[in-house]
């Protein structure tokens, strides 16, 4: 099983955004039973709400349906989950001072993208208000990241050595930095 954590800031709309999207495209390739996944926020600002409506909004126009209680990043994330996956700068800043010095390897979730820039910020929709360009970019993003997950730790999980399919080859390839 390969657990990922999407965070953000408040863990209520480019996170959990990313997460339903995420758990979408992993339902759609049958490998509920091998990923698990969740989102958090490094603030406290929105521990327990809802996602932003206007989030849940966006995942609806795309048949997305998700139930998501905000929680926030905490040091025992690094240990229960495999990868962990940041939406912004800060956030990723935030999440290495919790994690205090760890060597546990953080990303950004917009590197997964196929020739996309490297070290870019999802904006927030908070501030922005285009749910819609930024369920564009997470959902290209996620599918990025399942190609990546698929290629390299589940092929690994499953049989012990990397898989060397032309598919798998390929994911690696276009992603050789991640």
């Amino acid at each position: 099983m390969i657990k990922v954590l999407f965070v953000c800031l408040g863990n209520i709309c480019r996170s959990p955004m990313a997460e339903g999207i995420m758990r979408h495209l992993v339902a759609e390739r049958g490998l509920s039973d091998q990923i698990a996944l969740d989102s958090a926020g490094t603030s406290r600002y929105h521990i327990g709400e809802q996602p932003h409506p206007k989030t849940l909004h966006v995942l609806r126009e795309h048949g997305i349906a998700l139930q998501h209680a905000a929680r926030q990043f905490i040091r025992a994330d690094a240990q229960q989950f495999d990868l962990l996956v940041a939406m912004d700068v800060d956030n990723l800043s935030e999440m290495q001072a919790v994690l205090r010095g760890s060597k546990y390897k953080t990303h950004f979730l917009l590197d997964f993208i196929l020739d996309g820039p490297r070290g870019r910020s999802v904006p927030d929709p908070w501030y922005t208000g285009d749910y819609a360009g930024v369920y564009v970019m997470l959902d290209q993003a996620c599918r990025g990241l399942l190609d990546h997950v698929v290629a390299e730790h589940l092929r690994i999980e499953q049989t012990g050595t990397k898989s060397h399919s032309s598919h798998d080859t390929a994911v690696v390839e276009r992603n050789p930095n991640i």
